[in-house]
C-alpha cells in the first residue's frame, strides 16, 4: 500500500449528496487518498447522513468546505489548498431535482459545471470526472452506446448534454464523462426509493399497486458502490475526453423493480398497459397530480402516527419520469477497460438494505409495515385504473 503522502488528493464537488457521500466513504475505507475535500452548499449536519457516513465525514482526512459553485470565486476557493493541488476532481454538484424550470437548470447545471471545469483546466487537474445523465435517448430494443444520437428526454439531461459539449471546448481540460443508469443504494432518496415507499403505501392501504405502461419499460440500474468503484477506475484508466456508460448487467425493467417491491411488502402489482397509458398521457399533468395525491395522504398519515415530524423522504414521482421513456444503456465500453461489477444486478436484499437504513435513522414510518394499523382514509381510484389488469405480478 502506498504511503499516505504519495496517495492522490481528491476534491469531490457536491460531496454530501447521495453518490458523493458514498464516494467519500469508498475512498477513505480503502485508503486510496491522502486527502478528500468535499465542497458543497449543504453541510454534513444538514445532509441527512447515515451513522456510517457521519463517522467517515468526521475523520481528519476528510475536509468539508462550504461552497456555492455557481459563484466563480467560490469555485476558486474550493480548488485552492495551501498543501498543494488536487490530483482528481469529481463533479457531482448539480441541480438534480426533476421538473424544474429552464433557468434553474441553466444556473444549477450548465453555469455551475462550466465554472468547475474551467477552474479544473486552470489548475491542470490530472483527471476531471463529470457526472452527466443516462436519459440521453429512449431506446427500447437496442441498448444505447456512448456514441448514440442524443435526444434527451428530461430537462435535466438536456442541460447535462450542453455541459458535455462545453467540456469539449475547454483547452487543457483532462476530463472523462460518466453517464450513469438509475443509481440506487444507501442514501438514495430520488431514484428507486420513491417506488419503494409507494410499495409500502399500498401495503398500508391494502390495495393492488397499479403502474403506468408495461413491465417491459427499461429502467436500467447500477448500485452506488459500483459507481464509486467506476469513478476511481476511470481516474486511473479513463481516456481523456471519453464518455462511459455506467450500468449493471441486470437489464433492469419496471417489471423487475415492481416484482422486488411486491415481494418485500407482500402486495400485488399490475400494469396499465400501453393503450390505457396513452389515453392517460393526453391529460398527464392531471393524472400525475392524482397519483401523487393518492400516495401522499397515507404517507403523511403514517408519519404522523409514528411521530416523524421531519424526513427527506416522500413518494412523489415527477411527471418527467412517468412517460414511456426508457433508460437502456450499453455498458460494454467501460468493461473493455478492465472494470467488473461487484453487484451485477438489482436484488431484494439491496432494497431491504436501503429500507433498513431509513428505519434506523427514524425517517421511515413503521406503521406502513406493521399490518396492524388500518388506513382509515378515503379509498381513491385513479382515472386510468379501471381495467388496469393487463399484466399482473403477485
Amino acid at each position: 500500500m502506498a504511503e499516505a503522502s504519495t496517495r492522490p488528493r481528491v476534491l469531490i464537488l457536491g460531496g454530501t449528496g447521495f453518490i458523493g457521500r458514498n464516494l467519500v466513504s469508498y475512498l477513505v475505507k480503502n485508503n486510496l487518498t491522502s486527502k478528500v475535500r468535499v465542497a458543497d452548499k449543504v453541510p454534513p449536519p444538514m445532509a441527512w447522513l447515515s451513522p456510517r457516513h457521519k463517522e467517515i465525514f468526521a475523520l481528519p482526512q476528510v475536509e468539508f468546505k462550504h461552497s456555492n459553485l455557481i459563484n466563480p470565486k467560490s469555485v476558486e476557493n474550493a480548488f485552492a489548498d495551501p498543501d498543494g493541488e488536487f490530483d482528481y476532481v469529481i463533479n457531482l454538484a448539480a441541480e438534480t431535482k426533476y421538473g424544474q424550470t429552464e433557468p434553474v437548470y441553466q444556473e444549477g447545471v450548465v453555469r455551475l459545471s462550466d465554472n468547475c471545469a474551467q477552474e479544473a483546466a486552470r489548475c491542470n487537474i490530472k483527471k476531471y470526472i463529470e457526472f452527466s445523465a443516462g436519459q440521453m435517448n429512449s431506446a427500447e430494443k437496442k441498448p444505447c452506446k456512448e456514441d448514440c444520437k442524443c435526444s434527451p428526454w428530461t430537462k435535466l439531461a438536456k442541460h447535462k448534454l450542453l455541459v458535455e459539449n462545453h467540456l469539449q471546448n475547454i483547452p487543457d481540460l483532462n476530463f472523462v464523462i460518466i453517464r450513469p443508469a438509475i443509481v440506487y443504494g444507501i442514501g438514495d432518496r430520488n431514484s428507486l426509493t420513491p417506488r419503494l415507499l409507494i410499495g409500502a403505501i399500498y401495503k398500508y392501504i391494502r390495495q393492488k399497486m397499479k403502474m403506468l405502461w408495461t413491465k417491459d419499460l427499461k429502467m436500467n440500474t447500477v448500485h452506488v458502490d459500483d459507481v464509486c468503484r467506476a469513478v476511481w477506475h476511470l481516474c486511473q484508466h479513463g481516456q481523456n475526453g471519453e464518455l462511459y456508460n455506467v450500468v449493471d448487467e441486470g437489464n433492469t425493467t419496471q417489471g423487475r423493480i415492481s416484482e422486488l417491491v411486491s415481494e418485500i411488502f407482500s402486495i400485488n402489482c399490475s400494469f396499465v398497459g400501453s393503450a390505457l397509458s396513452n389515453i392517460a398521457q393526453v391529460n398527464m399533468s392531471s393524472i400525475v397530480e392524482e397519483i401523487n395525491d393518492k400516495h401522499m395522504e397515507p404517507w403523511v398519515d403514517a408519519c404522523q402516527k409514528d411521530n416523524i415530524e421531519n424526513t427527506p423522504l416522500n413518494p412523489f414521482i415527477d411527471q418527467e419520469l412517468l412517460y414511456n421513456k426508457h433508460v437502456n444503456l450499453d455498458g460494454s465500453k467501460l468493461k473493455q477497460t478492465g472494470f467488473q461489477y461487484n453487484i451485477p444486478e438489482l436484488k431484494t436484499d439491496h432494497l431491504k438494505e436501503m429500507l433498513e437504513d431509513f428505519i434506523q435513522m427514524k425517517l421511515f414510518p413503521l406503521s406502513l409495515l406493521s399490518g396492524d394499523v388500518v388506513w382509515s382514509g378515503e379509498e381513491k381510484s385513479l382515472d386510468f385504473e379501471d381495467g388496469a389488469d393487463e399484466e399482473e405480478k403477485s
